[in-house]
């Protein structure tokens, strides 16, 4: 049983990690990355579709995107959407092909996305640590049932804490790599 809660612990503590990845590679960094645009979705005869669905994004140059869409009357579609985003991405289309340059970043707004990347990290640490809370709450009803003895709840928590403290130290690495990714000019 409570190998079960462990294990469950686990996986849910590792997706809130994945989420973070996820959440990070949406903040941009000086450099062009197809996985900034993961998000956006176009409107493809008045249906909300995925970007990757409707054409390639691939990276041109370190500071340059490129769109290829494979249906050309999409293209200033694509192109909206890229302007709405709040990305703060301005796209230049030549034909088929839309090309969405770099802005290089301010000190500023360095410090902005820095600041939004340690809130993902504090609402990843949250999340795992409310995690934490179910499985030894989840102990705790085994106790009260008489299905475990006192030691085994007191090793079962003991060892939920070192898991806990394991994805703890993940998020705050992925946060450290994060900001000296964004500091880097």
């Amino acid at each position: 049983m409570i190998d079960d809660l462990k294990k469950d612990a686990e996986s849910r503590m590792a997706k809130s990690v994945e989420a973070l990845s996820h959440a990070f590679n949406k903040i941009r960094t000086g450099r062009a990355h197809p996985s900034l645009l993961d998000g956006l979705t176009v409107s493809y005869y008045g249906v909300e579709t995925p970007l990757n669905q409707i054409g390639n994004v691939n990276v041109l140059d370190a500071r340059t995107l490129s769109v290829s869409v494979w249906e050309k009357s999409l293209v200033p579609e694509v192109e909206k959407a890229i302007i709405k985003s709040d990305l703060g991405l301005n796209p230049s289309t030549t034909g088929e092909l839309i090309r969405i340059p770099m802005p290089a970043l301010t000190e500023e707004t360095r410090k902005g996305f820095t600041k939004q990347a340690r809130s993902e990290a504090e609402l990843t640490r949250v999340s795992i640590r409310n995690v934490r809370r179910d499985v030894m709450s989840d102990i705790k009803d085994l106790l009260k049932e008489k299905d475990i003895s006192e030691d085994d709840e007191r090793r079962a928590n003991e060892s939920i804490q070192k898991i806990t403290d394991k994805y703890i130290q993940l998020v705050d690495k992925a946060l450290a790599a994060k900001e000296v990714d964004l500091m880097e000019v």
